[in-house]
């Protein structure tokens, strides 16, 4: 089984590697910003079935044809594609610069949008796509301050995943997306600082490897919420 991680030099992208390095039949590429922390991630995975690749997900349009020409190097086919990236920057919105604005939209959902139109011809069909985003961007979901155009952006790629799952299903290739709440993550502690997180990023990435697998028995063009509290 081949398997792409998008965003996988810490966090939850970090231990979801470990994680399903773990298996021996499943060859992974993981991908992220910090060559050195994708070497030591490279480094505990003692299967030698990991494989890294430096890529700036908001620089995708720059790079297109290298990045694409690594993975084809790489991989035949690709069975699995998990976009884990994220930027996050708290602030009122009156106050976010144009800049961080725009690189929290290409971070959570441009880069991860551009990834998936390079994997899609190595997908075949009973092939999985797995985007991350968060409680902030489920509709309906509590709202805090700080964070709105990073929940827009984890809004988008929500109903990205919902509609690219009917254009992908003549093809056989399904698209889910998992809205996931309060993880001890540094991520969580920039936007909620002092407050404990009920899930460590290794308890989630165990429900994420498990769904990625699996989940595409049971679900296509979802987006399903994965939190146990508010935050």
């Amino acid at each position: 089984m081949n398997i792409i991680v998008n965003g996988a030099s810490k966090g939850i992208g970090r231990a979801l590697v470990l994680r399903m390095a773990a298996d021996k039949d499943k060859q992974i590429i993981a991908t992220g910003r910090n060559e050195s922390m994708l070497r030591e991630l490279q480094m505990e995975c003692l299967n030698g079935n990991v494989t890294y690749m430096k890529m700036d997900i908001t620089e995708m349009n720059k790079e297109m044809e290298v990045i694409r020409d690594q993975i084809f190097n790489r991989f035949s086919s690709v069975d699995i594609l998990i976009n884990m990236s994220g930027s996050l920057i708290v602030s009122d919105f009156m106050k976010l610069s144009d800049n961080d604005t725009r690189n929290m939209m290409e971070t959570n959902f441009f880069g991860p949008v551009n990834f998936i139109k390079l994997v899609v011809p190595l997908m075949p069909a009973g092939s999985h796509i797995v985007n991350i985003s968060s409680m902030g961007g489920f509709q309906g979901s509590s709202k805090y301050r700080g964070l709105a155009v990073y929940s827009a952006s984890k809004a988008a790629i929500s109903c990205f995943s919902e509609c690219l799952a009917v254009e992908l299903s003549e093809s056989g290739i399904s698209v889910n997306c998992l809205a996931l709440g309060s993880v001890q993550t540094g991520m969580f502690e920039k936007a909620f600082p002092g407050f404990k997180a009920p899930v460590s990023p290794e308890g989630m990435a165990e429900f994420i490897s498990y769904f990625a697998v699996n989940g595409n028995k049971f679900f296509n063009g979802k987006v399903l919420p994965v939190a146990v509290n508010n935050p």
